[in-house]
């Protein structure tokens, strides 16, 4: 049985945070002690997910920020120094889906626009955020990715680029790692009752799809300054426990 103060006193920043696997992560952490910085471009559903938050006892400072403002990650960093002059936990799990369609018809600003937000944003957080991280006596790192990464699907071009991109990126991240108390790790989800998902299938039956909150307890070890996972790709699997090697992503969002 989970301990209610497996994070306590930790200080823990998700993007994405008003919905899906962003909300989910953002709640289970603060509900387990964690304060949790909840970042998305939605204030209003901030302000929800704070209410959410709060309802448990548990402690959030609501931050307003679009992953494409560029200028805004890299403020980030000294903001967050000036008020808690660390880091703890990094869950980058805000995302979007792009368009879907042949590579050939994919407008230019389509195409930048998922590599903003899935791929380059992330490298401004590990920019900004590292020397926090590494302030902190465990830092622990989660990236979302997808099995899309891959690239075995047609017509997920600029979705696919973006996540095989981010894949390399912490992976890479993590080697630079090896030598400090930070840890950092990817996490492919599978298929989940999300909007994101919702946008990708619509005709889709969501019963048959698992629940965010599902994905993020079981991810939550990893989070966790016990954790030695390192550079690892971790699948959810309902019955499967949080494993010493990486595992191959499955074709899912």
């Amino acid at each position: 049985m989970a301990s209610p103060s497996r994070f306590k006193d930790r200080i823990a920043l998700v993007t994405g945070a008003s919905r899906g696997l962003g909300r989910a992560f953002a709640i289970a952490l603060a509900r387990e002690g964690a304060h949790v910085v909840i970042c998305a471009r939605s204030a209003g559903a901030l302000e929800e997910v704070d209410d959410e938050i709060r309802a448990t006892g548990g402690h959030a400072t609501i931050l307003k920020l679009d992953l494409r403002a560029q200028d805004r990650i890299d403020q980030l960093g000294p903001v967050l120094f000036q008020r808690w002059g660390k880091i703890d936990i990094l869950v980058a799990a805000g995302g979007i889906l792009g368009p879907l369609s042949p590579l050939a018809h994919v407008a230019a600003d389509a195409w930048q626009s998922v590599l903003d937000i899935n791929l380059s944003a992330n490298w401004r957080l590990i920019r900004t955020l590292d020397p926090l991280l590494k302030r902190s006596d465990a830092g622990r790192a989660l990236f979302v990715t997808a099995g899309a990464a891959s690239g075995d699907l047609a017509y997920w071009g600029p979705y696919a680029v973006s996540k095989a991109g981010l894949e390399a990126l912490a992976k890479s991240y993590a080697q630079e790692l090896v030598n400090t108390n930070v840890r950092v790790s990817l996490l492919d989800p599978g298929p989940m009752r999300t909007n994101l998902r919702a946008k990708a299938f619509p005709g889709e039956d969501k019963n048959k799809l698992v629940e965010p909150e599902a994905v993020a307890a079981f991810a939550l070890p990893l989070l966790l300054p016990s954790s030695r996972e390192n550079g690892t790709l971790v699948r959810y699997h309902a019955d499967a426990a949080i494993p010493a090697a990486p595992l191959a992503a499955s074709n899912d969002v």
